[in-house]
């Protein structure tokens, strides 16, 4: 493992957004041939994302609804199993802790993770409890209806208790902790104030994808990646130009003691507040936008995985940037691979701006 002390990308310092230059890109290569290399950590909510395509040619009889033929269905990760997906096609090592219901959804979900090459024995079965499941019914590339099937209370005392000691046990041996919060009761102040602890007090690296309800408990991580309207309602200002972004930036990275604060801005790219006093902002480098779901997962596993293998934090969030760029061209949630990223480098220019 290379140290983070690793210098800022070369030329794409500069007002006004340089242009990566070949050597800014020699280098995020060199970063992404690092992936291997990382064991992450990921904390969260487990989730399996059902989709169920078909095609609308009459309404029902029954109620004034589309009723959708059905000629195909595929299931992908959702949630923190996401992130462990987005780990594993980067070429890291990922373990999963978190819950499941003794249920078929539960036992397809790891299933499949395990067929990715994760390692699920951090995964908590909990009797009474669905496995959370999202049912989207597609027809003609347009989302008709999603039916969810979840429990979001916290955990009983035993079961919080075997999620924490598989956590210990996950974030002992790694080298980065990826959060993952969707507010359905694994991702608690206990859960986080026992293993942000641990990971720090050993300097690993802690990345929070969050829930707005639980930015108190995030207190001392690395980076947080917050979409704009988390961001505002987290720090009670909401966002409508730059001084308030700013602001609301400065005003988390104060709060929360974190190396960075990274606020996602969708079509506007996303903007970096690090300790220390420097803001930096990367344009969107997307060219396509069909469907933003699990870009926030992809975003956070990426800079994760970069700083553990010795980014910078800018270089770290240029990465993030492309993978982001990539996964929303796709339909519901998506990975990124090294392979993608390097084209991805190499098809647009990209700027840093300096606030």
């Amino acid at each position: 493992m290379s140290s983070r002390a690793a210098p800022p990308a070369a030329g794409v310092v500069g007002n006004g957004g340089a242009n990566v230059t070949t050597m800014n890109r020699e280098r995020l290569l060199e970063i992404v041939g690092g992936f291997p290399s990382v064991r992450a950590a990921i904390l969260g909510d487990l989730m399996l994302d059902r989709y169920v395509w078909g095609d609308v040619n009459r309404i029902s009889p029954e109620a004034p609804v589309p009723v959708v033929e059905v000629t195909r269905e595929t299931v992908r990760f959702g949630g923190a199993a996401n992130v462990a997906e987005n780990v594993a096609s980067l070429g890291a090592r990922a373990s999963v802790v978190g819950v499941i219901g003794e249920d078929a959804a539960g036992r397809e979900l790891l299933s499949l993770l395990a067929g990715r090459g994760v390692d699920v024995e951090g995964a908590v079965a909990v009797a009474g409890r669905p496995t959370t499941t999202k049912t989207r019914i597609i027809a003609q590339h347009q989302q008709v209806v999603r039916a969810d099937r979840e429990a979001t209370v916290e955990l009983e005392r035993d079961d919080l208790a075997a999620l924490i000691a598989r956590l210990r046990s996950a974030v002992e041996g790694s080298d980065v902790l990826l959060v993952s919060d969707y507010g359905k009761g694994v991702v608690t102040e206990a859960s986080l104030s026992v293993t942000i602890s641990q990971a720090r007090s050993a300097g690993k690296v802690v990345c929070v994808d969050p829930k707005e309800s639980h930015f108190p408990s995030y207190v001392g991580v690395t980076a947080i990646t917050p979409n704009q309207k988390e961001a505002g309602n987290a720090a009670g200002i909401p966002i409508r130009d730059e001084a308030s972004l700013t602001k609301v930036g400065w005003e988390l990275s104060r709060r929360l003691d974190a190396e960075c604060v990274v606020i996602t801005r969708g079509e506007q790219g996303m903007s970096l507040f690090i300790k220390g006093g420097e803001h930096v902002h990367l344009p969107t480098v997307a060219r396509e936008v069909f469907d933003v779901t699990g870009a926030g997962d992809t975003v956070m596993s990426v800079l994760g995985v970069a700083l553990a293998a010795g980014a910078s934090m800018v270089e770290a969030a240029m990465i993030a940037n492309h993978a982001a760029g990539l996964v929303i061209r796709e339909i519901g949630t998506a990975s990124v691979t090294p392979e993608a990223l390097a084209r991805s480098f190499s098809d647009e220019p990209e700027g840093r701006d300096r606030g």
